[in-house]
């Protein structure tokens, strides 16, 4: 079944443009959001043909069964009652059973989760951003030998430098581990080949040093200390970095390199939105969706404040909400026996007015 589908057949029962233009925040290069409510046809409710949600290519236009909008909202998500909270002049179309359907019988406490748990997140996944653009790592992935050194008196020196200055060949080196120590080796060295060690490591990608059979008589040239917490955590966020490049938004990311304030700032504009409707809930018990500040906002968005300034708000809006939550008379959870209620009742009544709406 398809968005087409549903206006041929007479099924949408509630259709408003959402996102930035319901908040106040489009601007001219702002996309046209629309999202909607259906119901199915009884056959396709009744049967083994139940569609929760139907969506265009890029989920610009999203309609959901009257069920699952039920479901989400029960649940408090904060995309799904601000659909219900449209601002009249977003509003398409509305059948008068959505009149059924009021944000003040969902909104709960739950929202301090849903709303402000989301965007806290956003924040963590923007402080993790900050610190990629600021902290790049090298295409060229390092190997363990990176994080092995030779220890000379009371310092160390870099296991690649000392290779290189002494002549040596880390191939034809030798570990043993010693006994009571964590990352200790004595090095051993056989410049004939001839005891076949097995060098300190196999391969560039080698997650560990390699250990060799020594002969008991030979005596070590150095002894190495191989910091293998600190390559492990190098790998980690070696692969997290590149597998970002590679899924990133290109767009989105050269806006915020032009900019120059390393962090997503459409991203945190809309968290720090979000936080801000997650406070007014508490404070007033109503769920408002259209901002009172749209140039700060924006603002925000255009990258014209600091990474810090940005971050101290979102704490400040995050330590209002915590306040605000404990003080809150809201129901912990939305009545779900209630709101269920209203659910059959809704369908109850489309189904009672109409035998079917297959061809």
């Amino acid at each position: 079944m398809t968005i087409q589908d549903l206006k041929n057949k007479n099924l949408i029962l509630f259709e408003a443009i959402s996102g930035s233009r319901a908040f106040g925040l489009a601007t001219e290069t702002s996309d046209t959001d629309i999202r909607g409510i259906y119901y199915l046809p009884k056959d396709n409710f009744f049967g083994l043909n139940y569609i929760p949600q139907i969506s265009n290519e890029t989920n610009d236009i999203i309609y959901y069964e009257i069920g699952r909008f039920v479901e989400l909202l029960q649940k408090n998500n904060p995309n799904i009652l601000e659909v219900l909270a449209s601002p009249e002049d977003c509003i398409l179309y509305k059948h008068p059973l959505i009149d059924l359907l009021k944000p003040e019988d969902f909104i709960s406490k739950l929202c301090k989760d849903t709303f402000a748990g989301y965007a806290i997140s956003q924040i963590k996944k923007a402080k993790g951003l900050n610190k990629k653009i600021l902290n790049p790592i090298e295409k060229e992935r390092k190997s363990i030998l990176n994080f092995c050194f030779i220890l000379e008196g009371q310092s160390s020196v870099p296991l690649r430098k000392w290779l290189s200055e002494s002549g040596k060949n880390q191939e034809k080196c030798g570990l043993a581990a010693i006994d009571h120590t964590k990352g200790m080796f004595a090095l051993f060295y056989d410049e004939s080949g001839t005891l076949e060690y097995k060098g300190i490591m196999h391969h560039d990608e080698a997650n560990q040093v390699s250990v060799s059979s020594v002969p008991k008589n030979e005596k070590p040239i150095a002894y190495l200390f191989c910091n293998l917490d600190a390559y492990s955590t190098y790998c980690k966020e070696y692969r997290e970095y590149w597998k970002w490049v590679s899924e990133r938004n290109e767009d989105r990311y050269n806006v915020n390199q032009k900019h120059g304030q390393n962090y997503d700032s459409k991203n945190m504009m809309h968290t720090i939105r979000l936080l801000q409707s997650c406070e007014a809930i508490f404070k007033t018990n109503t769920l408002k969706i259209r901002v009172e500040n749209r140039n700060e906002l924006l603002d925000i968005k255009a990258g014209n404040r600091p990474y810090e300034t940005v971050m101290k708000k979102a704490e400040d809006l995050i330590q209002s909400v915590e306040c605000h939550h404990s003080e809150s008379t809201l129901p912990d959870y939305p009545d779900l026996e209630k709101t269920t209620r209203l659910l059959i009742s809704i369908r109850e009544k489309l189904y009672d007015r109409i035998i079917d709406n297959t061809p």
